[in-house]
């Protein structure tokens, strides 16, 4: 039976193993690394929050006073357009069915994509909900605080070193992380990259932003006609969302939330920053966007480095097979793009080679 190491449990790498499972069940054990803390945290350069679920940018943030509130720090709602809903119907149809994926009601204004003829989706129980499930679904080895450091090539298979803890020998290596930090390993990695490979690697880049979660106590009223708004015209934020309106879960018993992205040039200028001095920039913007906007009884910000591909692979080929005996591949959205569909194009690619190797 192959030992498979899938590094990063986002999206992409959620899916994957979920794959795996259900089409080689008697051939492989299914392994999940992650650097993040554990359900419920994850690595400050992007800062430690209790009780916030973070795979890879699918986060959702739960107040430390009621576990019921809870926030979108990433994705907001998935859009399909009609080709990725026809290629990806199973994953669309699988997700409904489980009460993961429900048709987004509510007003965003700003939004044109009602327009073109997509389909919006939400999350009733928050975006990190849709990697729980494939995650529950994969059965696979789920472990967190596991920070690769060095992969090394050991005749057949493969030695990975990690931050605090003893190496491990798997059969075959799949990463997922965000391409820079693929490009930081150590070991065999860099060595075994054609120099056109790294080339194209080197030429991904990813958005930066800030995001900001914010709890209201019960019967909270945010006055205001819209779930969520794209602001054009600031400096500072981009897009608010009333998060339980968004997701059309409001509740008497439970108080609003909301959610504050901020405007790219802002995330860039300051991402160097503690979040500690970046929060007050963002909260006095909100409330010249909003005057009156209550107290909220809480708050958490989170920082995205990486927040979005603004340029992936060259001809978004959806993987990078580095070795093919033993197998090492890179997936993930820095090879296709960054939504909901560009992950599952990537972990079906990088699921076929890993079909065709094992």
């Amino acid at each position: 039976m192959s030992r498979v190491l899938i590094v990063g449990a986002g999206l992409t790498g959620s899916v994957c193993a979920c794959l795996l499972r259900r089409e080689l069940p008697q051939k492989i054990k299914i392994v999940v690394w992650d650097k993040s803390r554990g359900a419920g945290q994850q690595e400050s350069d992007v800062s430690y929050h209790i009780a916030c679920s973070l795979w890879g940018r699918m986060a959702t943030s739960r107040s430390p006073t009621d576990s019921a509130c809870t926030v979108d720090l990433g994705a907001q709602y998935i859009t399909a357009t009609p080709h990725y809903a026809r290629i990806h119907q199973s994953f669309y149809e699988e997700l409904l069915a489980h009460g993961i994926l429900c048709p987004l009601v509510s007003s965003v204004e700003g939004m044109m994509s009602r327009e073109e003829g997509l389909t919006n989706y939400v999350t009733p129980k928050g975006v990190s909900s849709i990697v729980k499930h494939y995650l529950k679904e994969s059965g696979a080895e789920v472990f967190y605080d596991r920070h690769v450091t060095h992969v090394y090539r050991r005749g057949a298979c493969w030695e990975v070193c990690r931050k605090d803890g003893e190496p491990e020998h798997f059969d075959a290596v799949v990463l997922t992380m965000p391409v820079p930090q693929i490009l930081q390993l150590q070991g065999d990695v860099g060595s075994l990259m054609a120099v056109p490979q790294r080339e194209q690697l080197e030429a991904v880049s990813y958005s930066s932003r800030y995001a900001l979660g914010l709890f209201y106590p019960p019967h909270t009223s945010i006055p205001v006609p819209w779930a969520a708004k794209y602001i054009s015209g600031s400096p500072c934020i981009r897009f608010i969302a009333i998060d339980n309106k968004k997701r059309n879960t409001e509740s008497s018993d439970c108080g609003p939330s909301m959610v504050v992205h901020t405007s790219v040039p802002f995330g860039v200028e300051h991402l160097e920053e503690e979040k500690e001095r970046v929060q007050p920039l963002i909260m006095d913007e909100l409330q010249r966007l909003m005057p009156g906007l209550p107290q909220p009884a809480s708050s958490k910000c989170q920082k995205w480095r990486y927040s979005q591909v603004t340029r992936s692979v060259a001809d978004c080929p959806g993987q990078m097979t580095l070795l093919s005996e033993p197998l090492l591949v890179c997936g993930g959205d820095g090879f296709t793009h960054s939504n909901f569909d560009g992950c599952i194009e990537s972990a079906l690619k990088v699921f076929q080679v890993l079909k065709s190797s094992l």
